[in-house]
């Protein structure tokens, strides 16, 4: 029987699409279905509509759920983005008969975090590890794949050779992953012999932005950035200035905690778990270089 997905429109959702052409692409609206233009089988449904969810999710042998936001808006809070959904997609699993659910979710994680996002996305995982469909609840950190907004973002500063190249903290710890790692421990983590719970996973090696965004240069041939580093509540005062002044502030006080959280683990444990190999960073970043470059 075929999965189904929800927020498949996410960078993701694609990548998983095309790794599984018969799963069930659910979004929430006509214009995310847009972008799936030629998958067969796109649905669009309200995700805190337990009885549509359920009608959707019907014949479907397991569910990846990975609808998330790092940002609150005028018209998008945590606790609507996740929590919400999560409940409507418990009841909706159980209604469908589904056997299995996998949650991409976010390292650092953690009910008592002070960082809402972070707090609101565990709440999240105990919400459908207590559906009583079996669980498995991924963390992973910065995901980088082609031509996504992180990699662009990472890119850009890599090629800041002959101006300064600003970003808060950095000394904060990245542990970037391989967007195909991530859709390989998605389709693992839906197997009966992966135990359910919550596994936290990354690549292969931690290092400060600073190094990450020299390595980024080195991917491109081009001389490392001078990176300037700014201090950290620089970046809280502005996002609080952004949140008083409008109404889908570009930055967060949240969004900016959830970017400079320090991921630094050993990914071995869930790697093994899930029968996975990790791509090493040099590799990653060959992978996903900007189109024009790998055209050239």
């Amino acid at each position: 029987m075929p999965i189904a997905v929800t927020g498949a429109n996410g960078h993701i959702g694609r990548r998983l699409l095309r790794e599984q052409p018969d799963a069930r692409a659910i979004v929430r609206s006509d214009r995310a279905a847009a972008t799936l233009a030629g998958h067969p089988d796109v649905r669009v449904v309200d995700y805190e509509d337990k009885a549509a969810l359920a009608s959707t999710c019907a014949g479907c042998d397991a569910i990846v759920h990975l609808v998330g936001i790092i940002r609150e808006g005028a018209h998008a809070s945590f606790r609507n983005a996740h929590e919400r959904p999560a409940e409507a997609l418990a009841h909706a699993a159980r209604d469908a008969g589904a056997r299995r659910i996998v949650y991409l979710s976010i390292l650092g994680a953690d009910p008592g975090s002070s960082n809402a996002c972070l707090a609101s996305r565990a709440r999240t995982e105990a919400i459908l590890a207590g559906s009583g469909i079996p669980t498995v609840a991924l963390r992973v950190p910065m995901v980088l794949g082609e031509d996504d907004y992180a990699t662009a973002a990472l890119f850009r500063d890599a090629r800041a050779a002959k101006r300064l190249a600003f970003t808060f903290r950095a000394g904060s710890m990245e542990q970037p992953i391989f967007a195909g790692d991530v859709v390989s421990a998605i389709l693992a983590a839906l197997s009966e012999n992966v135990t359910p719970g919550t596994l936290e996973l990354a690549g292969p090696v931690p290092l400060s932005r600073r190094d990450l965004i020299a390595a980024a240069a080195q991917a491109l041939g081009s001389e490392p950035a001078r990176v300037l580093s700014l201090p950290l509540w620089l970046g809280q005062a502005l996002a609080w200035a952004f949140e008083r002044l409008a109404a889908n502030p570009p930055l967060t006080r949240a969004m900016l905690g959830v970017l400079d959280h320090d991921d630094d683990i050993d990914p071995t444990p869930a790697a093994e778990a899930l029968g996975i190999h990790l791509t090493p960073l040099a590799e990653t970043l060959q992978l996903v270089l900007p189109t024009t470059e790998r055209s050239a």
